[in-house]
């Protein structure tokens, strides 16, 4: 995963900071926009987390400032919503020049909102993701309820939200006001996930009850179950992260791996610019192989190793089960836990060097159930009887050829 630092041009010429979050191949399938919540920036836990998350899941993920918050230009001050939607057209624009139009748009809180309005505007656009946003835009206006009747009486006032210091001036209140919610998302005719926690105390999931009712199909709601409304935990911000890619790339357009056609048990295939990702089939079933992300590798699936001791583990639980089945042995589970590793051997037969090393499998077995010691030793023998068990230990043969 790499992550660039990059600037560009609002609609009022303030240059705005942003974060650029892609890939390990640096060649994403989809490119995603980043809103943050109210006065936040774009260095906070969720949009970090969460836009890293779909990174690792292929996407290319921008997350940047809002006008006058973090390393962005402008005044606070002077913004507004309206101000808002046009910083992420802008960001949409330099996505489309620099590298591809995003196709997926996600708000967190007021940043929820943002997205909605400007998802409409943005033809590319196909899917849109809300993370703990208002139903109505007015309902910032909790957070600054102290100040309201100092704000239309002069003109502007000194908050204070999360502990820090902001200006609110009226044009910002009367801004809000301006933009009804619920009406636009009726049309707005993208496909939407909404996703809030029900213990959240800053936004109720209230809102996105009133939100889901108000959008059409396609729409989908997850519960953050457990979060609070900043998804400050890591563990919160990656489940929401990958629920996102995975949710979203059944309305996107997405890359199809071709796994060439065989008669043979299993096929493996691998293009030059996967790195390890390797697309398996077996029987009716397709699946991934890959190696660590120290390996060089993106962690997408088990390694290759990994995929022989399985066999292994898998055959050995099938096997006791089998056994105990047949002679109505009350086995209620067995669990084959399988340790491979390659070890220098001091009474290996056939090795021609001192430094050879040997193929080792650990295998530790845990049997649950109302077993006898004796019923129990005889199934650790029976585990030696297992198939792929007695394949590794037997001679083994393999042919190559070209095709």
């Amino acid at each position: 995963m790499k992550t660039e630092k990059v600037n560009f041009k609002n609609k009022n010429g303030d240059d705005l900071s942003g974060y650029l979050e892609l890939p390990f191949n640096q060649d994403p399938h989809n490119f995603v926009l980043f809103a943050h919540c109210f006065t936040c920036n774009k260095n906070f836990f969720a949009a970090k987390n969460i836009s890293r998350t779909l990174a690792q899941n292929g996407y290319g993920v921008l997350r940047f400032d809002f006008t006058g918050l973090g390393e962005s230009e402008g005044e606070f001050s002077e913004s507004n919503f309206s101000g808002n939607i046009q910083d992420l057209l802008a960001a949409a624009t330099y996505l489309e020049q620099e590298f591809k139009v995003p196709s997926l748009l996600i708000g967190h809180s007021l940043g929820g909102a943002a997205v909605l309005f400007a998802a409409k505007q943005l033809k590319s656009v196909k899917a849109v993701t809300t993370i703990a946003a208002p139903s109505t835009t007015a309902h910032v206006q909790h957070l600054i309820q102290n100040n309201v009747e100092e704000i239309e009486k002069n003109g502007e006032a000194q908050v204070n939200i999360g502990g820090r210091p902001f200006k609110i001036k009226k044009q910002f209140l009367d801004d809000i006001a301006k933009h009804e919610l619920k009406p636009y998302l009726a049309d707005l005719k993208k496909s939407i996930l909404i996703m809030h926690s029900p213990q959240d105390t800053i936004v109720s999931i209230k809102n996105a009850e009133e939100l889901y009712i108000a959008a059409r199909h396609p729409k989908s709601f997850i519960s953050l179950d457990g979060s609070e409304h900043l998804l400050s935990s890591k563990e919160d911000a990656f489940y929401a992260g990958n629920v996102i890619a995975s949710w979203a790339s059944r309305y996107l357009e997405m890359p199809k791996k071709e796994i060439p056609e065989s008669e043979a048990d299993v096929v493996a295939g691998l293009e030059k610019e996967d790195a390890f990702t390797t697309q398996m089939k077996a029987g009716n079933h397709t699946f991934l192989a890959d190696e660590p992300i120290k390996a060089g590798g993106k962690d997408y699936g088990p390694t290759p190793y990994q995929f022989l001791s399985s066999g292994l583990a898998s055959c050995t639980s099938m096997t006791l089960q089998m056994y105990a089945k047949r002679k109505k042995w009350p086995l209620e589970d067995v669990e084959t836990h399988v340790f491979y590793s390659r070890e220098h051997s001091t009474d290996c037969k056939n090795c021609e060097e001192k430094t050879s090393k040997i193929d080792t499998f650990r295998r530790e077995i845990k049997l649950i159930g109302d077993l006898d010691e004796k019923q129990k030793q005889r199934l650790l023998e029976i585990a030696d009887r297992c198939p792929v068990h007695r394949s590794l230990t037997s001679e083994t043969n393999i042919t190559t050829k070209l095709i």
